[in-house]
């Protein structure tokens, strides 16, 4: 049976994003997007169980046993860095394995809108970088905090379950505290932070009302606050929050949005038409007077209206926008820009003649 350090070296050959381990089939890839099955043999319960093992100390063979799966990075020398989840499934041990890679992207080569650099300069407020998973969240925010550090002498405080991207100090000072070692919970975490003196905080994930309500705290008493979310567009992601709180709040916490609020970044990736990876599209939603007026007044559905005027001083930019700019580039699919419109009709008629001669 091969090692999992051998799988992992294979998994970076082959250009591949994550390496899954599970019992009745062969490991296998995620390249560009899909799952590619290696030609090894398939692994019993007792391998799977010994390759994901590996990796894992007794404290956290401990924790796996208890809670039936357990998140985890790791780093392996000369070679890359690894996000890890460990679980059972159907009583036996399986593992997902992502890679991360030492040198962290510079925002400018990330394909984001021009205006995703220019946001870091914001004294205070929320940045939410949205999108589902494996939509590289997690590289963007590091991306922007690699920038701040590169550009800012500030106190950067990150917060993560777990750290995926390691940070150095250079202009900025960066604390990385990571759940289970380091902290117990994203909420008490956070709220331990402001007696921190910290100038920009990353929530790695708002994942309950105690964080959310939180993180908007910090936003609005002077800090620079970045988070995700699983969600998709700038409307949905400001109604998954406001809709996370019982209705007696709900009206404070739209006040408190439509004054921190700085942007939402929402992103997918899509391969590319030239089979050489992925590439992201993005839409992000600026708050000027209008669309924080409009997240007052709880008229969310609006919003996508509003982020179509003025853009030019604004800088939003929609994801159709996003998605027609690839398909013109010549960068993916008609077809693949479609399935990830959130308005495929309009898409298909802003497009016009490339749709017809794709058809």
């Amino acid at each position: 049976m091969t090692s999992l350090n051998r799988l992992l070296k294979a998994m970076l050959e082959n250009k591949a994003s994550d390496l899954h381990v599970t019992t009745g089939c062969s490991p296998s890839f995620r390249i560009n997007g899909k799952i590619v099955k290696t030609k090894l043999n398939s692994l019993s319960p007792a391998e799977a169980q010994e390759l994901c093992l590996s990796i894992l100390t007794e404290k956290q063979k401990a924790q796996l046993e208890n809670e039936r799966q357990i998140d985890l990075s790791f780093g392996i020398k000369d070679l890359a860095r690894f996000r890890a989840n460990i679980f059972y499934q159907r009583g036996a041990v399986a593992g997902a394995f992502r890679h991360i890679p030492f040198d962290i992207p510079k925002v400018g080569n990330l394909g984001l809108p021009d205006v995703v650099q220019d946001l870091v300069h914001r004294p205070k407020g929320l940045i939410l970088v949205t999108g589902a998973t494996g939509s590289g969240k997690t590289t963007t925010l590091a991306s922007l905090i690699d920038y701040l550090n590169d550009h800012e002498n500030l106190h950067i405080l990150t917060i993560e379950d777990p750290i995926e991207y390691i940070h150095s100090h250079r202009k900025s000072v960066i604390n990385q505290r990571e759940l289970g070692s380091d902290a117990r919970n994203f909420k008490e975490a956070l709220r331990a932070s402001l007696r921190e003196d910290p100038d920009v905080v990353l929530v790695g994930e708002m994942r309950d009302p105690e964080t959310i309500e939180t993180a908007l705290t910090l936003a609005e008493t002077g800090h620079l606050v970045f988070s995700t979310l699983h969600t998709s567009g700038a409307h949905q992601t400001i109604n998954r929050i406001i809709q996370s709180f019982a209705p007696q709040q709900q009206e404070q916490i739209r006040v408190q949005l439509s004054m921190c609020l700085e942007a939402v970044i929402s992103q997918v990736l899509l391969s590319r038409k030239d089979s050489a990876g992925r590439v992201v599209a993005a839409e992000v939603m600026v708050p000027n007077t209008a669309v924080r007026s409009l997240i007052r007044d709880n008229k969310l559905h609006q919003i996508p209206s509003a982020m179509l005027l003025n853009q030019q001083e604004t800088g939003m930019v929609t994801l159709n926008q996003s998605l027609e700019r690839l398909v013109r580039l010549n960068l993916v699919d008609l077809g693949d820009a479609v399935s990830a419109s959130p308005e495929p009709s309009d898409l298909i008629k802003t497009l016009g003649a490339v749709a017809k001669k794709a058809s």
